[in-house]
């Protein structure tokens, strides 16, 4: 006799942010006889369960509320074959890709371009981390936080004026409405301008080869699995922040970069740990709102794959303004009570402790594949559970492909549009397009911010260069003199046999915008005496790239201005 699965609605009461729905998902998701859970966002307070009818009622309340939240059954539906039915069509579209992000998206439309029919899953928000818990939300209030932090009052068009750090749940509240407006016109608009491409909401798993089972997550949908198979499929399912296994922990709950996102409430203090891109953007946010900030980083230094001249001059001007920077430290356990957060660590035998009202970890994120059923269909993942790709983003199903963070590279949303390209050209069209990022320009927001494209110093020896390097302070960027902002430097790499640049290096606060030439000046494999000879426009910021280009030769103290 076949086993018998019911579709069980639950009511959660508790959730605050996509992290808590996350939490509960997993917590279903280990109760014995339970297939599939699923929370259709935290705001909805339900979740979606499709379990054994041998599962108790109480075993499924039981496991949320050790989550820290309260449930209660609100529906059970009658029972249905465990067995799900099959589409009945040997090949129902000849591209499914699961995701519904930047990746997901560029491949799907890659596929429509190409006159195929495409079939996109999503199970949850459309969109992605980018545009709903990633780069749209994260940039807006930091530059919210940088009009509060410069001058209080900022006529900035799509900016609240605010005066106080009170203003915090105004920006919270402003930004939720940028990205529901970015995510309509971005995505969901997008998306209805191709008929060619199906958007299935439901949860994918593979089944070999290229069967796929993707159960349906609509509300009232009473209908079962389905099985497709499609000519090729995309896995672009994205990643997720990750947490170090550390004691007490869990029991003690924290805020992940979703969560901070999406506090109402501003904390009066916080601990961040991890020095990386999103902890010190966070960190610097909350710290210029009113928040006093301590930074953890178990690295000997902030930023840690930059340049060491970045990360000090960094430290230093986030400590000007107020945030406590604390590297090197290890820690060992986290307990919270009424009074906050508690931290013991470790540093060079010393034991430490640090409290605070909030504790945000930022310490890194890994490839969403949770019940994907990758093992089973043959498709290998690496030790932090990204989808192992070749060069041209297949796996090892030949009829799997991977792109963006579930491939655990070069996680940046412009990298994961890319790959979705490449791997829906490659995947339909045999074209062997390889995946390359040998200029790739990464940049983290801070104020000022950090650019960086090509080879660090150390980088360029370890590769076998004959190295020399040119490092130039803002304070003789003409710019920054007019902007009175000289924070900052521009640091060079050059090899030494043919003048070739190998990276350029930058701290300032237009650093993002600056760093565009220089990938031009990498990929064209442009020299020292290149960037010297070209012409760059005075008093603009990025004409420190070709002072920073002189001052191999010579001493750019002794230049008038535009000097040549």
């Amino acid at each position: 006799m076949q086993a018998e699965v019911e579709k069980i609605t639950l009511e959660v009461r508790g959730m605050t942010c996509d992290s808590c729905a996350e939490h509960v998902e997993k917590a279903l998701r280990s109760v014995p006889g339970v297939r599939e859970a699923h929370v259709p966002g935290w705001q909805s307070g339900r979740a979606e369960v499709q379990a054994s009818s041998e599962v108790p009622a109480e075993a499924l309340t039981d496991a949320v509320r050790q989550a820290g939240y309260q449930a209660s059954v609100k529906e059970r539906r009658g029972a249905q074959p465990e067995e799900p039915h099959d589409s009945g069509s040997p090949s129902d579209f000849d591209l499914m890709v699961i995701g519904g992000g930047s990746a997901g998206f560029a491949a799907a439309i890659r596929g429509a371009e190409l006159g195929k029919r495409v079939a996109l899953v999503e199970a949850g928000t459309i969109g992605g981390t980018c545009v709903n818990v990633g780069c749209v939300p994260s940039k807006t209030i930091i530059r919210a936080a940088e009009l509060q932090h410069r001058a209080g009052h900022h006529p900035f068009r799509g900016v609240v004026r605010f005066s106080a750090a009170g203003d915090w749940g105004a920006v919270i509240a402003q930004k939720d409405d940028l990205v529901g407006e970015l995510r309509r016109a971005k995505y969901v608009d997008v998306l209805a301008t191709y008929p060619e491409i199906s958007y299935i909401r439901g949860r994918a798993r593979l089944l070999g080869e290229n069967r796929v089972e993707v159960t349906p997550v609509e509300d009232g949908d009473s209908t079962g699995p389905v099985i497709y198979t499609p000519g090729r499929i995309i896995i672009a399912t994205g990643a997720h922040p990750w947490v170090p296994p550390i004691a007490g922990l869990e029991e003690a709950g924290y805020l992940d970069s979703t969560a901070a996102l999406s506090l109402t409430d501003r904390p009066a203090t916080m601990i961040v740990v991890g020095a990386n891109a999103v902890g010190l953007e966070l960190a610097q946010v909350y710290a210029r709102f009113g928040t006093k900030v301590t930074v953890l980083e178990v690295m000997p230094r902030i930023v840690p794959f930059e340049e060491p001249e970045i990360s000090e001059a960094l430290a230093g001007y986030l400590r000007d303004e107020g945030l406590i920077i604390e590297t090197g430290v290890n820690i060992t356990r986290v307990s919270r009570d009424g009074q906050g957060y508690h931290l013991r660590a470790e540093r060079e035998g010393e034991s430490l402790t640090f409290e605070a009202g909030a504790l945000l970890m930022a310490t890194g994120r890994r490839a969403r594949t949770d019940g994907l059923g990758l093992e089973e269909a043959g498709v290998d993942t690496g030790r932090r559970g990204e989808v192992i790709v070749d060069e041209h983003l297949r796996t090892t199903n030949p009829y799997v492909y991977a792109a963006g963070d579930v491939t655990g590279r070069d996680m940046f949303v412009y990298v994961a549009a890319y790959s979705g390209t490449l791997a829906a050209d490659n995947a339909l069209s045999g074209e062997g397009r390889v995946y390359d990022t040998a200029t790739l320009p990464r940049v983290t927001f801070t104020d000022p911010a950090v650019a960086s494209v090509g080879l660090t110093e150390a980088q360029a020896r370890e590769a076998g260069y004959e190295v020399r390097v040119s490092t130039l302070p803002l304070e003789y960027v003409p710019r920054a003199l007019a902007n009175r902002d000289t924070r900052g430097l521009i640091k060079l790499v050059a090899d030494t046999t043919t003048d070739r640049l190998l990276g350029t290096h930058v701290l300032a606060p237009e650093a993002g915008e600056v760093i565009q030439a220089a990938v031009i000046a990498l990929k064209a494999g442009m020299t020292v005496e290149d960037l010297t000879s070209t012409f760059f426009p005075y008093l603009t910021m990025v004409e420190g790239l070709k002072l920073a280009a002189q001052t191999f030769e010579k001493d750019v103290t002794r230049l008038s201005c535009c000097a040549g």
